[in-house]
């Protein structure tokens, strides 16, 4: 193994790889759209920074949640635009702007609910808009909006039924005309806003969610289309039923793949960890099993209700099938929706309770299911679960990619906002980002990277990764000024799979950290460790982390005052590396984990604002006077105590925390004979 840090190859590599080569006349991937040819174009591809899941005023949740910024904003705001969101008391007075635009971006508004939303808000003229439901979830009072969010949840998501009941809107108005305008609104949003001249500026997807969520069990599809073919409507639990997704793709397959010329979708499964262990069955035959691998090549690993990687407690010294003491990463106590439940700073959720080690679902976790999936594929002669890795925000406050630690001005409308999200959100994250290796920034070529899934997903950051695997990828790569052009040519990237070789490939993985902006310059880099994981003779999977360059032991941290970084890390790292214990006759997969310095959280940065800092002895002293002034102006309960929780007595929580990148895995296959599923 050659290791090489800082070098001056290794930063002309990752320069090379942001800033491409000559447009070549035949791309890989195939166009289907009508466009200008994009003048910047790179053969060796740049990371597309994006977000692939924000809701506007057009998804009921944000809509009762005082939130009116509707898709046509929401992409402005991923262009750089301010917006304006409501502040705790339900005014439109807080200015939101992310620090650095986007590459791309789709809206993903609930499916189910776009009729009845659209009554509720858009004609007054019409008898449908006065109906109850409707004035409550129009209301600017805290309470009726909880009720009214209460009404559409339990109406349509949460149940478990075949056959669900609409809202009684729908009786007095037409909510199947309602779905149809608002759908043709996002595809219209999506449209104006997509960059078709050759500057490339700015790539749109129109999407939706697809929102199944029976018990509060996390089933929810972000469903994207990768050109203007799109479905009639956007299809919804109304049309499946609960706990039937397969039905999704079913539908998908007939309406878009095969009932539409130039039709292209995929569905992202998104935070599995709150799924109770439902997101990711065994398939019931092989056509539901070919379909997931069809519809789903991706996963979102990371947003802002938590992380899905994997889970281990540290108070218990133990984890869900892991070891990985990295695996405490913003992690939340419940196993389901209903952790959202809190209220003037209590849970109000008996089902938000927090769960068990040994309760916690297996396959709420993606390092188990991807094992799992060598193991089906053993059995069957198909892995379901080749999953590739992206993360977005889940905003339902129209701010696509607002996954700044520093500039975290809540996701759900006036229910985060303000003093709000540390009292009712704390546990909470501003969310990730999702990056694919695209040859240029246009539909086409976005789309192909993730359908081949050359993505990874970051924490909020913006670092610069590239891993692939090869046997004739040589250990002096990382000095090579034809890196990248050399890598593609005799490796595969992230997201590839290849027959096993008899010793192991050659691994290489560099990374550069996130450049910052002006004033702001990106944190360095701690480590890149690799993630293995295996399936052994008797069947039984199992996993190891592997430090591969950079160290832990670095010294960084930041200053318990300011929050200012201490110490220093690596700018750029760059190794090849190979695997010690390899075995040829064993499936595995290898995904790469890059880790930054010490930083303080947004809930830090915010209590610290607020004048409590969670590093003070003081600091209970401080929240008892900070929450007498916010009550003598209205506030409820406790807003800032949250502030000043012992991390030496939570499992999860910490001041500070390292931010990170998660790579889409390669998969070692040995060759097997074909099974067949019944």
């Amino acid at each position: 193994m050659k290791t090489t840090f800082c070098t001056l190859s290794a930063t002309a590599i990752l320069i090379t790889s942001l800033h491409g080569s000559p447009l070549m006349a035949e791309p890989p991937f195939q166009r289907t759209e009508q466009r200008e040819p994009c003048t910047q174009y790179s053969v060796t591809k740049r990371p597309m920074f994006g977000d692939l899941h924000v809701h506007t005023s057009y998804s009921f949740d944000s809509y009762v949640s005082s939130q009116r910024n509707d898709p046509w904003a929401a992409y402005r705001y991923a262009k750089g635009e301010p917006i304006i969101l409501p502040d705790p008391d339900a005014n439109q007075t807080i200015k939101a702007q992310i620090q650095r635009p986007l590459d791309f971006t789709s809206v993903t508004d609930h499916a189910e609910f776009l009729g009845p939303i659209n009554l509720c808000t858009q004609d007054s003229s019409q008898l449908s808009y006065w109906f109850p439901a409707c004035i409550a979830s129009r209301s600017e009072i805290f309470y009726v909006q909880l009720l009214a969010a209460n009404y559409w949840v339990s109406l349509g998501v949460t149940d478990t039924s075949a056959q669900k009941e609409e809202s009684f809107v729908c009786s007095i108005g037409d909510c199947n005309a309602a779905h149809r305008e608002s759908w043709q609104r996002i595809q219209a949003a999506a449209e104006e806003h997509y960059d078709r001249t050759s500057e490339c500026s700015f790539t749109t997807f129109v999407g939706y969610e697809y929102t199944d969520a029976p018990n509060f069990s996390n089933l929810h599809r972000n469903v994207i289309f990768r050109n203007e073919h799109v479905t009639e409507t956007a299809i919804s639990t109304y049309d499946t039923g609960s706990m039937n997704f397969p039905d999704l793709w079913r539908r998908l397959r007939e309406q878009c793949i095969e009932g539409d010329k130039g039709c292209d979708v995929m569905s992202i499964p998104h935070n599995p960890n709150l799924s109770r262990g439902l997101m990711f069955p065994d398939p019931g035959n092989r056509q539901e099993a070919e379909n997931r691998r069809f519809f789903e090549p991706l996963v979102e690993l990371v947003q802002h209700k938590a992380a899905s990687e994997c889970r281990f407690n540290r108070l218990l010294g133990a984890g869900v099938a892991t070891e990985d003491e990295l695996c405490d990463f913003e992690q939340v106590e419940a196993d389901n929706l209903a952790m959202l439940g809190t209220v003037f700073g209590k849970v109000r959720s008996d089902e938000a309770a927090p769960v068990e080690l040994e309760d916690f679902g297996r396959r709420n976790m993606v390092r188990n299911v991807l094992k799992d999936g060598l193991a089906l594929q053993r059995d069957t002669g198909i892995n379901p679960f080749r999953l590739g890795f992206i993360g977005s925000t889940d905003t339902h406050s129209a701010t696509p990619g607002g996954a700044e630690e520093d500039n975290y001005v809540g996701h759900l409308g006036r229910r985060d906002a303000g003093y709000r999200n540390v009292q009712d959100h704390f546990f909470d994250n501003p969310g990730g980002l999702a990056v694919v290796w695209a040859e240029e920034n246009s539909r086409d070529s976005i789309f192909a990277g993730m359908r081949r899934r050359e993505t990874y997903a970051t924490s909020g950051t913006r670092p610069v990764v590239r891993f692939f695997a090869g046997e004739q990828l040589s250990a002096d790569l990382c000095d090579n000024p034809q890196l990248l052009e050399t890598a593609y040519a005799t490796g595969i990237p992230m997201g590839g799979e290849i027959p096993a070789p008899d010793q192991s490939p050659n691994f290489l993985v560099s990374a550069a950290k996130d450049p910052g902006y002006p004033g702001h310059p990106g944190t360095d880099l701690q480590r890149i460790q690799v993630i293995k994981g295996w399936l052994d003779a008797a069947g039984n999977t199992h996993e190891k982390v592997f430090d591969i360059a950079g160290s832990a032991d670095n010294g960084a941290g930041v200053d318990p005052q300011s929050c200012a970084p201490t110490g220093s890390g690596h700018k750029t790292l760059c190794t090849v590396w190979r695997d010690p214990e390899y075995e040829a006759t064993q499936s595995a997969f290898y995904y790469v984990r890059v880790l930054e310095n010490p930083s303080c959280r947004w809930s830090t940065l915010q209590c610290q604002a607020a004048g409590v800092n969670p590093f003070a002895k003081n600091c209970a002293a401080q929240a008892a006077r900070k929450n007498e002034e916010l009550q003598d102006k209205g506030a409820i309960g406790d807003v800032f105590g949250r502030c000043c929780l012992d991390p030496a007595q939570q499992a999860f929580y910490s001041p500070t925390i390292q931010e990170r990148a998660w790579t889409s895995p390669i998969w070692i296959n040995p060759r097997q004979e074909d099974k067949e599923l019944p």
